[in-house]
């Protein structure tokens, strides 16, 4: 039996905060994906990968029962001449109590290979991955607030045609809001693509789960079941990060936690752009959860965008970052290159892609007359997918689901700032 959403909601409403109404179509079949019924306490399930500093690999399973923490590799298949230990954790989320969560960092790896693993000498379950590029071109696939319903799998499906190198999704991961066994549907739902290819998130306002006296903790089961580099990065937080890849610095944003120019995370975002080598990583990529610039009546309004495009606009302004990705509302939209709400060519372009497939439905009423810096706007499911083809020009293209079809509906050439003599200068 398919559990009662109700009460996620509730508690939504109540605690979280609801943003202002909008007409939302009828949403799609919830999926739960089951355990395997040929599954014992000790088999790995959920397993997903991401990149976890230079040519390493951070791969991410849970059991039922204690195994050990060790992950088996070669580059062939049934012969793993390599293995590494790391870590195994469980998390309490009122009556619930997670499986052990393993977590262990293999590598160095070379570029752009297939490696075979397992998690146990002698097993018969067998996985793969294939490393990023060590240069151009890369594929980046992108989609937010992907929930389980048969649009997100319709998504998946649509993405894991595309040929992709990495995945960004920029929050709203499972939309278990408080029900911890559907982080573990989620877990099994994206786990054919996550365990093939590096997937790379951030939080959005469904990850919090923070419920006042009974749970005070945010980001409890995120936090245990997602870690992403940001110990490699410098950061004190799995809530922002940044990592390097093929010739792209990618900065995972968090709007939920501090962003005011006294706090930790800024101070770390101003850190790491003065880190940033153009000459090495050319293309400059940002992610958030909640938008800055969005002409969809959906969230207008919000703190998460509003404050924290006053406090840091600015840096990602000066640092000329390229692409500034963001979820939240459940539409698509790209806009021009923008600064402080003007067309701005050194400044970066804005898209939103929080379309992926989620229960809550679309948000399909937009602002009128469409604002001058908003280039393209649809209320659809799909994905995105940014190609890096060298240091001066990627590919933005935006697929949507048309019938359970991919349907490419926009597409844009994007120079790098680093490659415009009008705007290389960084002025951090």
């Amino acid at each position: 039996m398919l559990p009662k959403l109700w009460l996620p909601v509730m508690l939504v409403a109540v605690f979280a905060g609801v943003a202002d109404a909008y007409d939302r179509p009828p949403p799609r079949e919830n999926l739960i994906v089951p355990v395997d019924k040929n599954a014992d306490p000790s088999t790995p399930q959920q397993v997903h990968i991401s990149l976890a500093g230079e040519d390493r690999i951070r791969i991410s399973w849970i059991t039922h029962n204690h195994t050990p923490p060790t992950v088996y590799y070669s580059i062939s298949p049934g012969k793993y001449d390599h293995s590494a230990n790391g870590t195994a954790s469980s998390y309490k989320y009122l009556a619930y109590t997670s499986g052990e969560i393993h977590d262990v960092v293999i590598g160095p790896l070379d570029q752009s290979t297939v490696y075979y693993y397992c998690f146990a000498l002698g097993s018969t379950q067998e996985y793969l991955f294939q490393t990023p590029p060590a240069q151009f071109p890369i594929k980046f696939a992108v989609s937010g607030d992907l929930g389980q319903t048969t649009w997100t799998k319709s998504t998946l499906k649509h993405i894991s045609q595309s040929n992709y190198d990495v995945f960004l999704l920029p929050g709203d991961l499972s939309y278990a809001d408080f029900l911890q066994p559907l982080w573990d549907s989620f877990g099994r739902l994206v786990e054919p693509l996550a365990s093939q290819r590096p997937w790379m998130v951030t939080q959005g306002n469904h990850e919090v789960e923070k419920i006042p006296v009974v749970h005070q903790t945010p980001f409890t089961a995120y936090n245990a079941r997602w870690h992403m580099p940001f110990e490699e990065s410098g950061s004190i937080s799995n809530l922002y990060y940044s990592f390097e890849v093929s010739g792209v610095h990618v900065i995972m944003l968090g709007s939920y936690t501090d962003f005011d120019s006294g706090s930790d995370q800024y101070q770390w975002l101003e850190a790491d752009l003065k880190k940033v080598d153009r000459s090495k990583t050319p293309w400059l990529v940002v992610l958030v959860h909640a938008p800055w610039y969005n002409s969809n009546y959906a969230h207008q309004g919000e703190k998460e965008s509003v404050d924290m495009m006053e406090s840091m606009e600015g840096l990602l302004y000066k640092a000329r970052v390229d692409v500034v990705f963001a979820g939240h509302v459940h539409a698509y939209e790209r806009f021009n290159r923008v600064y402080n709400q003007e067309a701005d060519d050194c400044g970066p372009m804005h898209i939103t892609i929080g379309d992926g497939g989620n229960h809550e439905g679309l948000a399909s009423k937009y602002k009128e007359p469409q604002p001058t810096i908003s280039v393209f706007r649809e209320a659809s499911f799909g994905h995105g997918e940014f190609e890096v083809v060298n240091a001066s020009y990627a590919l933005w293209s935006w697929h949507r689901n048309d019938d359970d079809e991919s349907v490419q509906s926009d597409s844009v050439w994007i120079r790098s700032q680093a490659s415009n003599p009008a705007c290389n200068k960084l002025v951090i």
